[in-house]
């Protein structure tokens, strides 16, 4: 079952997460959802992610979770972006994937059935 996601980047200049070879590149609203979509439909972030790990065999596997169908809108209001994901990958899976790209510049506004 898919679930829609509103997230918003208050300032979108400082949605970069911690590692920056993880992190969002993006500077528009379309890049910043095309970046997460990736992040959602491949497991590339994670792989790159778990390769990082000091015991990647330990990683939980239900981490690297992927929806090939998922989707995500941007929208840019003024400094910031607002993203509508939707997808039926699990909220901490998702949330796990945002601290990767945008570290603690997010803000989950609401959940709702798709």
């Amino acid at each position: 079952m898919a679930t829609r996601y509103y997230i918003s980047l208050p300032d979108a200049q400082r949605a970069r997460g911690p590692d920056p070879g993880l992190a969002f590149t993006a500077v528009s609203a379309e890049g910043f959802a095309e970046q997460l979509q990736a992040a959602l439909r491949e497991t590339t972030l994670f792989e790159r992610w778990r390769a990082m790990q000091d015991d990647p065999d330990a990683v939980d596997p239900s981490l690297g979770a992927v929806d090939r169908q998922a989707s995500v809108q941007g929208a840019q209001k003024d400094l910031h972006v607002d993203l509508v994901v939707t997808s039926s990958i699990s909220g901490n899976v998702l949330k796990h994937r945002l601290r990767l790209l945008a570290g603690s510049a997010w803000e989950l506004r609401d959940v709702t059935s798709a």
